[in-house]
């Protein structure tokens, strides 16, 4: 097949069907990996969603047998710069802090994708440490929306979702232990989910992320997708802390299929910091779909307190920030230094960075208290809706603080005003997903915010298929893009 005809296939086809194509011989592993290439040079400069390419080791995997297999057979890829080691590669974490360090081993989830024959093209870009929704850092620079070069591309896994959005690859890894992987696929219209607490492996170099609450997945351009990645890359890791039940059928054969009539929870306010109409005006369009294909909505309330949730996650945070710096320094022989870290980094560190671990265990049994009571929760109602954001994207430079003065306080409202929403079930343990519905008046995504069970990630992923089905948004492609139109 010619380069020309492999554009037109990744101009439309998700990772399962071009995974097919290559099965069945008619496209080759290598072929579709330059075409990947040729596609990330084109929209790059535009976004500035790479943080290290990987081009020559990626061509030599080629020639192995196992690119030509496996669910994912010779689909590309790129994983996010976060705590998630490629073998070789930088492992920067979005911070100047790290310097060149290189590991010399990799995570369990990239040994699965490598299992089910996707090829590692380069890793993407990051906030330091992944406490930002927005993908901005001294080190990379900002991370554009394919939308709007004006807007963020959302994050912590912005790199991830601008270069799906932009149609350079059909999926790519990231993780979300605050909402980084639904905020980013809001930002840019793509689909973003996130596992149950114990589902993905964390391996080797993360026992449980935030406290448990982060969690290794992707983004994707299709629903299916998704759930094919989560065959391909579930279940407990050798030594992990703990594990969520993986289900018996695949994940894939959720999406086949509509869900039944489900109870659904509209949730359109969280705290003290108002949702705007634009928001309120997507999320309720998302209510009447799913009304309209036969599930119920009601609209309620939860029973929890954001402010004080929110400085205990910070407790969790700031303790592991400490954790992670201070781990930092005995590996490069000396201690890192204020100026090298970020404003953010440096406030949470300033306010939380030393609490005694007291104060670390009372923050954690909170959260797992507010997960057993948003079970009880849930005892009445298959699914939660919310909204991902309070409003549009950001523009670039809102969440780039550059205040060491600011308090804590100032620096939680200022991010979590923006999304009040997706934390709180990273603490709770829940699968989530961000589902593209919604475009606003400026021609910018809104996506729809759905929280599911606590290992019932099937239902999520039939009513995600079934939103796809009924309103679909792949055929929606930005401005920036790697199309061949």
């Amino acid at each position: 097949m010619g380069m020309q005809d492999i554009h037109q296939l990744m101009d439309s086809e998700d990772a399962t069907a071009l995974a097919e194509w290559v099965r069945r011989g008619e496209v080759q592993p290598g072929e579709l990996l330059e075409t990947a290439i040729e596609r990330l040079e084109r929209v790059e400069p535009q976004l500035n969603a790479v943080a290290e390419r990987l081009y020559d080791s990626a061509r030599q995997a080629t020639r192995t047998s196992q690119v030509g297999q496996g669910l994912l057979a010779g689909v590309p890829t790129l994983i996010k710069d976060l705590f998630s080691p490629v073998h070789g590669a930088a492992m920067t974490n979005g911070s100047r802090a790290l310097g060149d360090f290189r590991a010399d081993f990799e995570s369990e989830v990239v040994t699965r994708l490598r299992r089910a024959g996707c090829q590692v093209m380069g890793t993407s870009t990051s906030p330091e440490f992944g406490t930002s929704y927005s993908t901005e850092s001294a080190r990379f620079g900002a991370t554009r929306n394919p939308w709007s070069h004006d807007h963020s591309a959302g994050g912590s896994s912005g790199g991830a979702a601008a270069l799906v959005a932009a149609r350079v690859v059909p999926f790519a890894h990231g993780n979300d232990g605050g909402g980084s992987l639904r905020v980013p696929a809001s930002c840019c219209g793509v689909f973003g989910f996130k596992p149950s607490r114990g589902l993905m492996p964390s391996g080797p170099i993360v026992g449980e992320g935030w406290a448990g609450m982060g969690t290794p997945h992707s983004i994707t351009l299709s629903v299916r997708d998704s759930a094919a990645l989560l065959d391909a890359t579930a279940g407990m890791d050798l030594g992990a802390p703990y594990a969520a039940p993986v289900q018996a059928l695949p994940y894939v054969m959720a999406v086949q299929a509509d869900p039944k009539p489900l109870r659904i929870a509209l949730v359109e306010q969280l705290g003290p910091w108002p949702t705007a109409p634009q928001s309120l005006q997507a999320v309720g369009e998302a209510a009447r779909l799913c009304e309209a294909l036969g599930h119920r909505v009601e609209p309620v309330s939860l029973p929890v307190g954001l402010l004080e949730f929110l400085d205990h996650v910070f407790t969790i945070i700031g303790a592991s920030s400490r954790h992670y710096v201070d781990l930092l320094g005995q590996m490069r022989g000396f201690a890192v230094q204020a100026e090298e870290l970020e404003v953010r980094t440096r406030i949470i560190l300033r306010d939380k960075g030393n609490v005694s671990g007291a104060q670390y265990a009372a923050a954690v049994e909170w959260i797992h208290a507010l997960g057993r009571q948003l079970a009880v929760f849930m005892q009445d109602y298959d699914v939660i809706l919310t909204p991902v954001l309070t409003r549009e994207p950001v523009r670039i430079g809102e969440l780039d603080l550059q205040d060491v003065c600011m308090s804590l306080d100032q620096l939680i409202e200022r991010y979590h005003s923006y999304s009040p929403f997706t934390a709180l079930f990273n603490a709770s343990g829940q699968p989530a997903m961000s589902v593209p519905l919604s475009w606003s008046a400026d021609g910018l995504p809104m996506g729809a915010h759905f929280a599911g069970r606590f290992g019932e990630e099937s239902t999520l992923l039939a009513l995600a298929a079934q939103l796809e089905r009924a309103q679909p948004w792949r055929g929606r492609v930005p401005p920036v893009n790697a199309c061949r139109r």
